[in-house]
């Protein structure tokens, strides 16, 4: 009798440690944006293309800032009523999803 309560505490021992939680450790991940450097450039210099697509897609956006890169992509800070955002088009005027 002793060896069958001596042999279900072990059983039984030995399942409490299969169940205990391990701890979890903490992973950081590091993410890396790979982003086209944009220039600053004069509201003057943009393309008429991309003024005229705006006016069609955006009537009441103003475009407070612009940017170009080497892919010739250019960025626009665009702020319509009360909102802002940023905008994205080719030299030619059609828009790029960023």
């Amino acid at each position: 009798m002793k060896n069958l309560f001596l042999s279900a505490a072990i059983v039984l021992g030995s399942l409490t440690s299969f169940a205990s939680t391990s701890p979890v450790s903490n992973t950081i991940v590091k993410s890396i944006t790979v982003a086209d450097e944009y220039t600053e450039i004069k509201l003057e210099e943009l393309p008429a293309a991309i003024t005229e697509s705006l006016k069609k897609a955006y009537p009441n956006a103003v475009i407070t800032k612009a940017y170009k890169n080497e892919k010739s992509e250019y960025k626009l800070d665009v702020t319509v009523g009360d909102k802002v955002g940023n905008l994205f088009a080719n030299a030619d005027g059609t828009w790029i999803q960023k």
